[in-house]
């Protein structure tokens, strides 16, 4: 019997793309033969994996959670709309945000952890549920945020289910207010940041080469209209504080009410919640962002199917 060392379950793993536990026990299971357990992998349909991991897979889940403070978002996905909504693949997107919230949204500590009730790691529930469901799947990124003393409220777009579907956003704010009122402000102001998408919370968290891009393209611009060099400053001034109130959270108008900036409302909000306010960060996930999605011709493989 060949003595199951890790390079040889790595080298299972890669043949077939099944979880390391699984590797381990198809070589035990078959006296450490790399083909006998490779096939016992795929009685099992714990192999399929490998085909599927080419696949593009840019639907699935976003969900959240939130607890005293702390708060977790992750993005699980899948190759189509209709695995988003079995229940098994909710289940498992339900209890990886779970794990993410334990371990503080750290996405290294996440896939390492151990999945509820599995006896194995995140990552290789994953792995494994590509074989049972039957498409390619992946833990994509995770985050979370914590304050105190606040409250870290949430908000779900287009739910799929409960904590689940297709935008997650967290806010948290850090106040020594009343809890409950906090948190219902604080799920307004999720709303704000579903909608708006912010690139940060003020001017000063906004990234300054992203500003600094815009300001050349501001003064490239202002120098068409032939202007003096000191009224395209003022232009250019003008038009960089506009780009402010479009991508600083503070500075938009809250589309709760639509007449004061973020920033406004929240200051009005202190004498009902009892004490300042602070967005101490926010967190938005949309599900498939920056993910290159395959654009197929639906009526095209319908004839091939046909034809062939």
């Amino acid at each position: 019997m060949a003595q199951i060392t890790a390079s040889l379950i790595k080298e299972l793993r890669e043949k077939t793309g099944a979880g390391m536990m699984d590797c381990k026990a198809a070589l035990n299971e078959n006296g450490g033969d790399m083909e006998a357990a490779v096939d016992w992998l795929r009685t099992k349909g714990l192999a399929k994996a490998a085909k599927k991991a080419g696949r593009v897979a840019a639907e699935g889940l976003v969900a959240v959670a939130t607890v005293d403070g702390k708060g977790a978002v992750v993005e699980v996905n899948a190759e189509t709309d209709f695995v988003a909504r079995n229940d098994i693949f909710q289940a498992m997107v339900k209890d990886i945000v779970d794990v993410a919230l334990a371990e503080g949204g750290d996405e290294t500590q996440i896939r390492a952890a151990e999945y509820p009730g599995a006896g194995k790691s995140v990552d290789d529930q994953v792995t494994e549920m590509v074989g049972k469901i039957g498409e390619n799947m992946s833990f994509r990124r995770s985050a979370g945020l914590t304050v105190s003393p606040g409250a870290v409220a949430s908000y779900i777009h287009n739910a799929t289910s409960d904590g689940m579907g297709k935008i997650a956003v967290l806010v948290a704010l850090k106040s020594d207010g009343d809890a409950d009122k906090l948190a219902a402000l604080g799920k307004q102001v999720a709303m704000h940041v579903a909608a708006t998408g912010p690139l940060a919370v003020s001017e000063t968290e906004l990234d300054q080469e992203l500003v600094e891009r815009e300001r050349q393209v501001l003064i490239s611009e202002a120098k068409e209209s032939g202007k003096p060099d000191n009224i395209i400053e003022k232009m250019v001034e003008g038009r960089i504080r506009k780009y402010y109130e479009e991508v600083v959270l503070l500075k938009q108008t809250f589309v709760i009410d639509g007449e004061n900036t973020v920033e406004k409302a929240l200051k009005a909000a202190e004498a009902d919640v009892g004490a300042p306010i602070e967005v101490a960060g926010f967190i938005r996930f949309a599900l498939g962002e920056g993910i290159e999605k395959e654009e197929t011709d639906f009526a095209a493989e319908v004839a091939a199917a046909v034809g062939s």
